[in-house]
């Protein structure tokens, strides 16, 4: 079996430490001398571009499956990544399998409400539109041509080696909502990413959308304050939504606008996922 990973930043190389012997995998990466310790693993690296589709022309009929984990493009409105992906694949036999690493930014606001698979997409920011549009490029292709498309919806990633671990916001002293205007936040930590994906290579259902997120159900204060509790640093301040309108950048402000408590029953059922880390507390 041949698997091709596109994107492997800090999840991807989380996933090639889950492959049992027997399985070739394939990393796709602009630089591939960023990955070269991993020859030693069997890897194979392909150098290749995805803003440049005339450099994915050699992935055409390469890999039985595919687990596609690079974020569309930081502007626009669609993801011309995953496009130009999707038309180097089709110039060959068409993988078996795909997993997408989407985000559970394409829900919007639920006003705190509990939501599962099943809800309408609401996505309200540009770069979750982006992965609306990703989402539905992938269900076209994959229809057409009878592939095993797996969504996996991912809220925010987080580990203890990770970059934006909880302890950076702490440290930098970054205010948070009062308790009368906060939003609930959804996590899951990068192993379990990891593992989800590779899952789903085998047992995802065909044109299946998954939410991959912990059992947690908090409102984002009462998250910082566990970590500042755990870590053994200050609370971070809380201000009112009008004092963050002018504190805070857009960027900053649009995790703020979106609020939802989601629903992980298809992992467990489908994927037979078993969390490692089912609250944030048990990952930091």
């Amino acid at each position: 079996m041949r698997v091709l990973v596109v994107g492997c930043g800090d999840v991807g190389q989380r996933l090639l430490r889950l492959v049992p012997p027997g399985v070739q995998m394939l990393v796709l990466a602009r630089e591939p001398e960023r990955l070269a310790a991993w020859r030693a693993s069997g890897v194979r690296l392909l150098r290749g571009d995805l803003d440049d589709p005339a450099s994915l022309r050699r992935l055409a009929g390469l890999a039985d499956a595919v687990v596609h984990l690079a974020p569309p493009p930081g502007q626009g409105e669609g993801d011309p990544r995953t496009a130009a992906l999707l038309a180097a694949l089709a110039r060959g036999r068409a993988p078996r399998a795909f997993v997408y690493v989407s985000t559970t930014g394409v829900y919007g606001d639920w006003g705190g409400a509990r939501i599962d698979e099943t809800a309408v997409r609401r996505a309200q920011t540009a770069r979750a539109l982006r992965r609306v549009d990703a989402e539905e490029r992938l269900r076209v292709w994959a229809r057409e041509r009878s592939v095993r498309l797996s969504l996996l919806r991912a809220p925010g990633i987080y580990a203890a080696d990770r970059e934006g671990h909880p302890r950076e916001r702490l440290l930098a002293g970054r205010p948070l909502l009062r308790a009368e205007d906060d939003v609930f936040t959804n996590h899951i930590q990068a192993d379990d990413l990891a593992r989800a994906c590779w899952r789903a290579l085998f047992l995802g259902k065909p044109l299946r959308a998954v939410n991959v997120v912990d059992d947690s159900e908090r409102r984002m204060g009462e998250h910082f304050d566990l970590a500042a509790a755990r870590l053994g640093l200050p609370r971070a301040p809380r201000i009112s939504r009008a004092e963050a309108s002018v504190q805070m950048t857009p960027m900053q402000l649009s995790f703020l606008s979106e609020s939802r408590r989601i629903g992980n029953q298809r992992l467990k059922r489908e994927l037979r996922l078993r969390l490692r880390y089912p609250l944030p507390e048990l990952g930091w």
